[in-house]
């Protein structure tokens, strides 16, 4: 029987920019539903993708999709006693750095961002955009196919998404999840310091299997392949 997945894109491109990673996981003969990021901190919003959600085997998010496929899975195993194997690709368990968590992006850096955003929101997506490239020798390249592939989103999910991005702390859902958990980062990532792996490999989590890999932020837009092997592998290794 097909393993379904359920595969989250991240803040502020729209699913498209996750096609081909799609495509490449069904080929492998998976199903694959492609999710834009919703408001989990609306719990009408949450119960509902909790309900939709739970039909599925897998749960894979990139970036801020990674932290709501993690509440997903939390979620599922509080209200269902479930446990479906979390996959986060590039993603913060907390997002903006504080006393508890400092590998990540600095307060003064983020609140510098949102109040950008606030000011032109276009141009700010677009500074956003380079920055998910960057790092790697093709970044020109890929921020340009980036581009040909982002799709514009209604201004109040992404105001919903930096909130998120400011308020969620899931570093104690990964600790305490009972299920299998598959985190994967990028090395040359400038959103998502890949010095992360080393912190929640220290975390007391049952089943954690934690990789880093070459590349940008941009990992499953520009390496879906490579993605999608280390993906089968792992899920082979853990059916």
């Amino acid at each position: 029987m097909k393993q379904k997945i359920l595969l989250i894109t991240g803040w502020g491109g729209g699913t498209k920019l996750l096609n081909s990673f799609k495509n490449s996981l069904e080929s492998k003969g998976f199903e694959v539903h492609l999710m834009n990021i919703f408001n989990a901190l609306d719990p009408h919003e949450l119960e509902k993708n909790v309900e939709f959600a739970k039909t599925f085997d897998v749960m894979i998010g990139w970036s801020l999709g990674g932290q709501l496929a993690t509440i997903l899975v939390d979620q599922i195993q509080q209200k269902y006693h479930e446990q479906k194997i979390l996959i986060t690709i590039a993603s913060n368990p907390c997002f903006v750095a504080n006393e508890n968590w400092q590998t990540a992006m600095p307060q003064a850096t983020f609140q510098s961002f949102k109040a950008s955003f606030e000011h032109d929101a276009i141009a700010t997506l677009k500074k956003f955009g380079y920055m998910v490239c960057q790092g790697v020798s093709t970044s020109k390249v890929d921020f340009i196919n980036l581009q040909s592939l982002i799709q514009p989103q209604p201004l109040n999910l992404l105001k919903q998404g930096l909130a998120m991005l400011e308020q969620l702390n899931l570093v104690s859902i990964l600790e305490n999840y009972s299920g299998k958990q598959y985190h994967i980062f990028a090395e040359q990532d400038v959103l998502v310091d890949c010095k992360v792996a080393q912190y929640l490999q220290q975390i007391p989590a049952k089943f954690l299997e934690i990789e880093n890999i070459e590349g940008s932020h941009g990992l499953p837009v520009f390496k879906f392949d490579l993605l999608t092997d280390k993906i089968c592998h792992y899920l082979e290794k853990n059916n």
